[in-house]
């Protein structure tokens, strides 16, 4: 299989085409990884309204009734609830992963045994989140491809 890039500047429509002889469950899953990768989420911090890429958020959190995406580097407050980004994120690599929490899975590095049947997982940033033990089967499968 052969990979071309090819840039089109700020003018171009940018577009993925994927040339096969037949349409295989590999084909589909660069598919859904593409498309996995796209869309933004209306967030606000310091009083100012953003749009931040999904691909951007490492996890989303409740606290106290409120809804918040956090970056690497930023933590915006979302006026969705996080049941709604759990349905609108479900095609998007993100999984609940605690009651209140949702980890983009693309962000984890690493997950390691805590205790009491929990998970520790360890993202790119460095930072560190609990994995609820009634969470870490579907975790599973889910970093299978299940």
């Amino acid at each position: 299989m052969d990979v071309r890039i090819e840039q089109v500047g700020t003018r171009g429509e940018e577009l993925v085409l994927i040339r096969c002889r037949e349409i295989t469950e590999e084909v589909r899953e660069i598919e859904r990884f593409v498309k996995s990768r796209q869309g933004s989420l209306s967030g606000i911090a310091d009083e100012k309204q953003y749009e931040i890429a999904v691909t951007d958020v490492c996890y989303i959190e409740s606290v106290d009734g409120k809804t918040f995406l956090y970056t690497n580097d930023r933590v915006f407050e979302t006026a969705y609830r996080l049941y709604e980004l759990e349905e609108l994120l479900a095609s998007k690599h993100f999984l609940r992963i605690s009651k209140p929490m949702l980890v983009n899975l693309m962000k984890i590095q690493s997950i390691q045994p805590a205790f009491n049947g929990r998970f520790l997982a360890i993202l790119h940033s460095g930072e560190k989140i609990i994995i609820s033990r009634s969470y870490v089967k579907a975790l599973k499968a889910a970093l299978k491809g299940e």
